[in-house]
C-alpha cells in the first residue's frame, strides 16, 4: 500500500511533500523537532535539500562536519541551535548507513519482529 504523498505539517507544499515521500527528511525532520515549531522542524529537510542538493544519509554522514554545519547555520539556520543539530543528524545518517537501512522493507522487518515475540 503506497504511503501518503503530502503531509500537512509545515504550510509549504514542497517540504510537506518531501516529508511524505523521503523516508529520511522524516526522520531528519523529527530529529529537529526540538524547541521549535513543528512548522519549522519539518521545513528543515526541504532546506538542507535545497542548500546541500541531496538528502541521502550516505553523503550527509561522509560530508566534512564544517561544510554540513555551514549548511545548517545558513541564514534562515535549520534550527535555533545549528550547531548541535548539525551533529545529531550527521550521526543519525551515520546510524543509517552503518545499518544499511531501506526505509522500504524497514517497518516490515519492524513489524516482523514485533509480532514474532508474542
Amino acid at each position: 500500500m503506497p504511503g501518503p504523498t503530502l503531509l500537512p505539517w509545515t504550510g509549504d507544499e514542497a517540504a510537506d511533500r518531501l516529508i511524505a515521500t523521503d523516508p529520511n527528511a522524516l526522520l531528519i525532520g523529527f530529529a529537529l523537532d526540538q524547541q521549535i515549531t513543528v512548522q519549522k522542524a519539518f521545513t528543515g529537510p526541504a532546506t538542507l535539500q535545497a542548500r546541500l542538493g541531496y538528502l541521502d544519509p550516505q553523503r550527509i554522514a561522509e560530508l566534512d562536519p564544517d561544510v554540513f554545519l555551514a549548511a545548517c547555520r545558513e541564514q534562515p539556520a535549520v534550527h535555533r541551535f545549528p550547531g548541535s543539530m548539525a551533529t545529531r543528524i550527521q550521526d543519525l545518517c551515520a546510524v543509517l548507513v552503518r545499518h544499511e537501512w531501506e526505509p522500504e522493507t524497514a517497518p516490515r522487518r519492524r513489524l516482523r519482529r514485533h509480532y514474532s515475540h508474542r
